[in-house]
């Protein structure tokens, strides 16, 4: 064991606390039992196979209400793979879940045996025929998709409020659809074709011409079965008419009885059935989708109505109107979508009974945009609209900023009210549909509903297509509310069904909370052909049981998971995955979502008990080790939840009394420890020299092994030689900014000018000082700054008392720099200007704060794209560069700058699709390399599809990343813009 290897128990809750009644079980302590794990872990490698108790635990919960513990999780990574899977279920008597993104709301994507993940390895996104179609791997998200085909001026028929993290795998199982899809641009109308592996193990391409042929050739008795029953749905009259009509609105309750209707041959009708068939009869491996064109000339707004009904009203006139979307939120919507950025505050007084919709056209054109805005002009001059809050405009508008806030209040529903509920209670997801004529009726009849069962309830929807949400919250741990919880969904299912004849669910698929309902929507017929249909695909019940069909009349109550009180940053969490694509450990070992999911069964479990040890030991690495701490997570989540900030508060509870004391000396004496570093780069240079890289990678790996991993840092062969003594000379007099060299740039050389043959190297400082000279606008480097630091060194591993040093120290001597504030500072590390303009912030005295208030904290970047630019004279260009925008850029909102900057360099720049944070997180990747590896690897990939002439970031430890990743040096877009904007001849 390492020498300061930190003690798990110091994450142990503090809180007294009973053991929940859905707690994990001590029996399950011990993670996947035996012969399981070691017949699964023969059959495809150990690699594969998650078994630990943290694993399963993880894994347990969905974006859903419901939570269900599997035996064991498996991580495939081809067809073979997954055939030997349900090789093995087949063989074993075992049931199988697929999953992949898991924001599904009605646990779809929960096991209670084998649960297999279908999104790791499976992305991947090929455009055909110029656009289009796409064929598209499972794993993919709908956002990455739409990503690539924008370039080709198209886009998917679905388009789901979730799109930045659900993937196409669920959309096609689940038909779910979005804003615009309604019953005419879903999956089940724009798929053209998929791969998929029947519950046997056959493999089925939809789109090969002998598709047919060989299926009745391997399975027989399947493809009789299918010709049988579409015979008989056929030949029933009323019950063809009845299939179509439940069909004229959005409808994915059930299987898709229309596949029988409009599919011809078995391969035909098994593609229909798949679709919203929710990983029942087999799994989507591959699917092609027909695209449909982006139309760019966008015409929005966001219209107040005095109640829900009148809104409700209103629709059919902008249906009529050419609409592509009218989208409902009533009152309790509005007001919680403050929680979201950049949405007025003063809708958080909005009346209770006050409504909007939010109206959008869309046009290929100026003439259709046109056409589009006299049409909702007329529909306006007949509403009766309210001026609820200043900032109401109740007006059409072309500005793409505020239809983004727009969309983004309409698209943070769940996650908005739902961050927003009483803590401590469960959040359940309603959907469903009704004739769109029938929409005003029917959010009347539900409001009363809601309101006669003590719910206060928040709805929204796709107001076009007649399809409404709706969100409840009550408490799981309590019997009195669940009963009540099952009294409303008694009620409402009556309703739908008997008042309106509408969906169930119109969009997010039966699953747990509808499949006992499901034959009061369908009748006892149609009920009966969809269990015989998944007797003929899947006769020995492998694939997802009890998720579309179950006879329990009370199933919608099994598993309902209660919602412990975890830390306040962290405890508004629905668990819904919004963050997850964006983590660098998704790939590794946690995501945010599961690292606050880990929490809440330690909170569930009684203290000292088996499984709560057993998840303690596992987080520290797991959870808190390798969370790189760059809030990305906080920019993906609605509500703005922080994980990164919970794990650095996890780190300073790990720290001894020692460590933090050792941390804030470092802070005091930060002018030797910078020097020294500066020393130990050069004799780490001089020694790889002589014994190579090798040798020191071997010490410092026994450093690690002997100290701590977290602590010691390994030794890259990429890490660059130490800067300059020297940094470049300015005068305080007539400079139009401070400039603050980064401690990381006084440290590490920053690399060569680039590729521009003959042309000189120039350091980072060096570029800085002489744009700005070139553009008139000088900047001055304070002879003072060695010794200070933006204090992130300290903020990312949680040394607070180190923390509340330096950047105490920073913003007291950038208010004597500045001048109180009269000069900006401009900052040459994107994370050391996050860490200036608001990282530090909490830490400061209440004086500091003052200061820090007339401060004006700018990046480099944007300093020069805004204020150097426009003053320059380019006078040589590259031909090709790629940029690796960094995640404080994203933060900061500066990645626009990066993007002009390179385009003011090159003839082409690429932002690749998969780029994201490289995790390096200041050291972090030299800490944890494998967590820099995983979280580089796809956008490295894409990277290195092509050579570019140019590999720019705005970063030196980003760059370090890439460059490790890529094998390409990477540099600053400033060096860059120096060597473009030099005079001929130098």
């Amino acid at each position: 064991m390492p020498l300061l290897e930190p003690d798990p128990e110091a994450l142990r809750p503090g809180t007294a606390r009973e053991p929940a009644i859905d707690r994990v079980t001590d029996g399950s302590a011990a993670g996947t039992p035996e012969p399981l794990r070691s017949e699964l872990t023969a059959l495809l490698g150990a690699d594969k196979v998650l078994w630990k108790i943290s694993d399963l635990v993880r894994y347990a919960s969905d974006a859903s209400p419901y939570r269900f513990l599997p035996r064991v999780v498996l991580i495939p990574e081809d067809l073979d793979d997954v055939s030997a899977i349900l090789s093995y279920a087949h063989g074993k008597g075992r049931e199988v879940v697929f999953r992949a993104a898991g924001t599904s709301l009605n646990g779809q994507a929960q096991g209670e045996d084998i649960l297999v993940d279908v999104r790791r390895h499976w992305t991947g996104v090929e455009v055909l025929d110029d656009g289009a179609r796409a064929r598209i791997r499972p794993g993919t998200t709908v956002l990455r998709a739409n990503a690539t085909l924008a370039r080709y001026g198209r886009l998917l028929g679905p388009d789901p409020a979730s799109a930045i993290a659900c993937t196409i795998g669920g959309v096609v199982a689940n038909n779910a659809s979005g804003m615009t899809a309604g019953t005419t641009r879903n999956s089940y109308r724009t798929l053209a074709s998929l791969t998929f592996i029947l519950p046997s193990g056959t493999v089925v391409d939809t789109a090969d011409p002998a598709a047919d042929e060989e299926l009745a050739h391997a399975e027989p008795q399947l493809c009789a079965g299918l010709l049988e029953l579409k015979a008989e749905i056929e030949s029933d009259e009323e019950l063809t008419a009845r299939i179509r009509a439940k069909y004229a609105i959005k409808n994915t309750n059930g299987y898709r009885l229309d596949a029988f209707l409009d599919g011809a041959t078995p391969v035909q009708i098994l593609r229909g059935l798949m679709v919203g068939s929710e990983g029942t009869f087999g799994f989507i491996a591959e699917t092609v989708f027909d695209t449909l064109p982006l139309d760019r000339r966008i015409t929005s707004a966001l219209l107040f109505f005095p109640s829900l009904t009148a809104a409700a009203a209103a629709v059919p006139r902008f249906n009529e109107a050419g609409a592509i979307a009218v989208e409902l939120m009533d009152g309790n919507t509005l007001r919680a979508s403050v929680r979201v950025k950049g949405v007025p505050a003063d809708w958080a007084a909005l009346p209770r009974e006050t409504a909007a919709l939010l109206v959008e056209f869309r046009a290929p054109d100026e003439a259709g945009q046109e056409a589009y805005e006299e049409a909702a002009a007329e529909v306006m001059r007949g509403l009766d609209l309210v001026v609820p809050a200043a900032s109401v405009t109740n007006a059409f508008t072309r500005d793409a900023g505020t239809i983004s806030g727009y969309w983004k209040a309409r698209k943070a529903f769940v996650t908005a009210v739902g961050g927003s509920r009483p803590s401590g209670t469960t959040l359940i997801t309603e959907d469903f549909a009704v004739p769109p004529d029938r929409l005003a009726d029917a959010c009347e009849a539900l409001l009363e509903l809601q309101s006669r069962h003590g719910f206060d309830a928040a709805v929204a929807g796709h107001a076009a297509h007649g399809n409404l949400h709706f969100l409840l919250a009550f408490d799981a741990a309590r019997p009195d509310d669940v009963e009540r919880y099952d009294a409303f969904m008694q009620e409402f299912c009556a309703l739908v069904v008997d008042r309106f004849d509408g969906s169930l669910k119109a969009e997010h698929a039966t699953g747990r909370n509808i499949a006992p309902f499901l034959e009061r929507e369908w009748g006892p017929r149609a009920t009966e052909l969809m269990w015989r249909t998944k007797q003929v695909i899947d006769p020995e019940g492998v694939l997802a049981p009890r998720i579309v069909l179950d006879r329990d009349p009370r199933a919608h109550l099994r598993g309902l998971k209660t919602i412990p009180k975890v830390e306040a940053v962290a405890d508004p969490c629905i668990e819904c995955g919004f963050c997850e694509p964006t983590c660098p450990s998704e790939d590794l070992t946690t995501t945010p979502r599961q690292r606050i999911v880990l929490r809440r069964e330690m909170m569930r479990q009684a203290d000292g008990s088996p499984v709560e040890a057993g998840l303690l030991d596992a987080y520290g690495y797991d959870a808190v080790d390798t969370c790189a701490g760059d809030s990305t997570c906080k920019l993906a989540c609605p509500v703005g939840i922080d994980t990164g900030a919970m794990m650095k508060g996890f780190r300073h509870l790990r720290h001894t009394p020692r460590e933090e004391r050792i941390a804030a000396l470092t802070a005091q004496n930060f002018r030797v420890v910078e020097a020294s570093a500066r020393l130990a780069v050069a004799a780490g240079d001089a020694i790889g020299e002589r014994g190579g890289d090798r040798l020191l990678e071997s010490v410092t790996r026994l450093a690690r092994r002997a100290v701590r991993p977290d602590l010691v840092p390994e030794w890259l062969p990429q890490l660059p030689g130490r800067a300059a003594r020297e940094l470049p000379r300015t005068a305080r007099v007539g400079a139009s900014a401070v400039y603050y060299p980064a401690c990381v740039n006084r440290i590490f050389a920053g690399p060569e000018a680039g590729p521009a043959a003959g042309l000189p190297g120039a350091s980072l400082a060096e570029a800085l000082v002489a744009v700005s000279e070139r553009a008139g606008k000088p900047v001055w480097i304070p002879e003072d700054v060695a010794g200070t630091c933006c204090a992130t060194i300290w903020h990312s591993k949680g040394y607070d008392a180190g923390n509340r040093i330096m950047a105490n120290r920073i913003v007291e001597a950038a208010w004597g720099w500045t001048a109180g504030g009269t000069l900006p500072l401009v900052v040459d590390a994107s994370s050391c200007t996050l860490g200036i303009a608001e990282e530090v912030v909490p830490y400061l005295t209440e004086d500091n704060r003052a200061l820090h208030r007339e401060l004006t904290v700018v990046d480099s970047l944007v300093w020069a794209a805004d204020e150097l630019l426009p003053e320059l004279t380019v006078s040589r260009r590259t031909g090709s560069a790629v940029v690796h925008p960094t995640c404080s850029m994203e933060h900061l909102g500066d990645t626009e700058q990066l993007r002009v900057l390179a385009e003011a360099c090159a003839d082409e720049v690429t932002v690749p699709d998969d780029a994201g944070c490289c995790a390096f997180a200041g050291d972090r990747g030299m800490l944890h390399k494998e967590l820099t590896d995983t979280a580089t690897a796809k956008e490295a990939a894409e990277v290195n599809s092509r050579t570019y002439d140019a590999y720019l970031s705005a970063n030196r430890m980003c760059e370090i990343g890439m460059e490790r990743a890529t094998g390409h040096p990477y540099r600053s877009a400033l060096i860059e813009l120096e060597r473009a904007t030099r005079p001929p001849g130098r």
